[in-house]
């Protein structure tokens, strides 16, 4: 199965209504396929201009490790000069911080991932699995918590 519009929609509309019920500050949501192609994106008014950057890099590290980004957070903080490294190498595309959660179908299989940024880590977290819950798909965080 691929990630659709339609899901990505989805995904986009129920975690920044999530985001106005809880309070959060101005969010910017993307959400990319399993290649790491952008499939949808909104930023709320008022969201910093560096935000989509930091959500794609959410999004795109939890891809590239085949983890959420809690997981990175967690393993940066053990082992910061692998972090660099992947970084570096990653060209600077992946953000260690909750807020990057894998989606994965009924069998489990990864066919994208959401990157929010604007609130807190947790926060961001918070609204990504309501998001990709609505769209009836399975969301990863990542984390020793999970």
């Amino acid at each position: 199965m691929s990630l659709t519009l339609a899901q990505a929609s989805t995904i986009v509309d129920t975690a920044l209504k999530a985001a106005r019920d809880q309070k959060q500050m101005p969010q910017t949501i993307v959400v990319l396929d399993a290649g790491g192609h952008l499939v949808c994106a909104k930023r709320e008014d008022g969201s910093g201009i560096i935000r989509y950057q930091i959500a794609v890099g959410k999004a795109y590290g939890a891809l590239g490790m085949g983890w959420g980004s809690r997981t990175s957070m967690e393993r940066a903080a053990q082992n910061p000069n692998f972090f660099a490294a992947v970084e570096a190498a990653s060209g600077g595309r992946l953000v260690p911080n909750p807020g990057g959660v894998l989606i994965r179908d009924a069998a489990n299989v990864i066919v994208g991932a959401v990157g929010i940024s604007g609130d807190t880590g947790d926060n961001d977290e918070i609204i990504a699995v309501a998001g990709i819950e609505a769209a009836g798909l399975k969301a990863d965080p990542g984390g020793s918590k999970k």
